[in-house]
């Protein structure tokens, strides 16, 4: 990947009620979760500013923000950019993806009424008209929608961020692996865990949820193939 290649972010329009900084930080954070800032992407202050057509200040402090959440690395010269992976971190951090959503998704069951589970149907059938447009850009964002709207049915969770956070971490290595991922012959665990909800099985829904992420990094499915995508992110770095 280019270092200097250039920046497509999704500008979401500004609120009234939200500030600049509000702003910055929402539109860098879901760029990073949705993998739009790539490893070895070098990012300045400056450049951001200017992309978002905003001054310094809220740049700087949305990136304090990010790097507070290990999403950025803010390096001494100033730039930017998502930190390495290795294979410990990703090997952790898919671990903890499906012992945090697998209870977020058991402890929302009981909350799930039929307006939200006919919302998480609305999504999924999205994610599969995407696929088969064969635009698959948006489906990670959808996805992330989907169990978005299946955590917070419980008015009391309180893993919704920490599950976010490891979303940023994942964010930009699964972007450029996503191009490995073998859409077609997955199983849809969406359904599976729809058809849990629906008979109120908490057990069902918690092994389709483990299986949803695991099953999304079949691209590395044995230590040599996780080195090698892991290889060719660090290479741009």
């Amino acid at each position: 990947m280019d270092k200097n290649s250039p920046i497509e972010f999704t500008l979401a329009e500004r609120d009234a009620s939200v500030t600049i900084t509000q702003w910055v930080y929402a539109t860098l954070r879901n760029a990073v979760m949705d993998g739009q800032i790539l490893p070895g992407r070098a990012l300045t202050i400056r450049e951001l500013a200017k992309e978002l057509d905003v001054s310094p200040m809220p740049v700087r402090e949305a990136l304090r923000q990010l790097a507070a959440e290990n999403a950025l690395e803010i390096q001494g010269n100033r730039r930017v950019m998502v930190p390495k992976m290795t294979a410990m971190k990703f090997n952790e951090l898919c671990q903890a993806r499906m012992a945090l959503e697998s209870h977020a998704a058991e402890r929302a069951l009981p909350y799930i009424d039929d307006a939200r589970l006919q919302a998480l149907q609305q999504i999924d059938a999205l994610i599969d008209d995407t696929q088969m447009a064969g635009d698959h850009r948006p489906v990670s964002a959808l996805n992330q929608e989907f169990h978005r709207t299946l955590y917070s049915a419980n008015p009391h969770q309180v893993t919704l961020p920490l599950i976010e956070s490891l979303w940023l971490q994942l964010g930009p290595f699964m972007r450029l692996a996503s191009a490995h991922l073998e859409v077609s012959n997955q199983v849809d665990r969406h359904t599976e865990a729809m058809a849990a909800i629906e008979q109120r099985d908490a057990i069902a829904l918690q092994l389709a949820i483990k299986a949803d992420i695991r099953e999304g990094f079949n691209f590395a499915s044995t230590p040599e193939l996780l080195q090698r995508f892991i290889d060719q992110s660090n290479r741009h770095n």
